[in-house]
């Protein structure tokens, strides 16, 4: 399986304040890859470094053989790399189908861009005229998802999308997660609940400390639970 993302040697920092020392990863096509580490371990900011959102003072980032370090954080996305960040952060004042517009325009896509999406999350086509910020929960967050997948992103990057979300919504993150795999999509998830990646992901990354420990696949990690234990603190 050939490698969607690479990620070599990356430093990025906070001011002057260091919070990525060398990490090192790498994402393969059609797959999913977990994140997971205590809070602060620098998941997310691994994502913003791969967005432009967080710039990278040494290492690389590579979509196939693209470098993403020298563009401009605007043109990531046009790249083929999507972001759904912690806490959706839609436009709340619009509508459904307008949040799902704004996907569009990034990389001048059409309707049937736009159905195909739509199939993915049946529910929102009942909901297109209703404004963003009106939504339970789960709808925003398969919202956001939507705009994302707009893009008809090669990387997809998920950042704890179950979180605080009923068990039936949760189940439908992963079942999408699960298609977008049969697709060809690779998706990058940061979650902080081990149970939640399990039935989906196909390795984990342990970070902790700004430093990518160690990769194991799920089977693995069900075998021996003392990875968890070691880099996140529950059992």
């Amino acid at each position: 399986m050939s490698d969607a993302l690479t990620i070599s040697g990356l430093n990025c920092f906070y001011g002057e304040v260091q919070v990525l020392h060398g990490l090192s990863l790498t994402l393969k096509k059609g797959e999913v890859l977990c994140l997971l580490g205590r809070n602060g371990a620098g998941k997310t900011t691994t994502l913003k470094a791969i967005m432009g959102l967080v710039p990278a003072r040494a290492g690389s980032i590579k979509l196939g053989e693209r470098q993403l370090t020298t563009l401009a954080a605007h043109d990531v996305p046009k790249a083929g790399v999507a972001y759904v960040p912690q806490g959706r952060r839609l436009f709340a004042e619009m509508t459904v189908a307008e949040n799902i517009e704004i996907g569009l325009m990034t990389r001048a896509k059409g309707k049937a861009t736009r159905d195909a999406v739509l199939d993915l999350f049946p529910l929102l086509r009942d909901r297109l005229g209703q404004r963003s910020g009106t939504l339970s929960g789960g709808e925003q967050q398969m919202l956001a998802m939507a705009r994302a997948l707009c893009l008809e992103p090669e990387v997809l990057l998920l950042d704890e999308p179950t979180e605080g979300l009923m068990p039936s919504m949760i189940a439908k993150i992963r079942e999408t997660v699960a298609k977008l795999r049969e697709r060809g999509v690779s998706t990058i998830l940061v979650e902080q609940r081990v149970d939640a990646v399990l039935s989906v992901a196909d390795r984990v990354t342990f970070i902790e400390n700004g430093r990518a420990r160690e990769t194991v696949s799920v089977e693995a990690l069900r075998a021996d639970p003392a990875f968890v234990q070691r880099y996140v603190g529950v059992g």
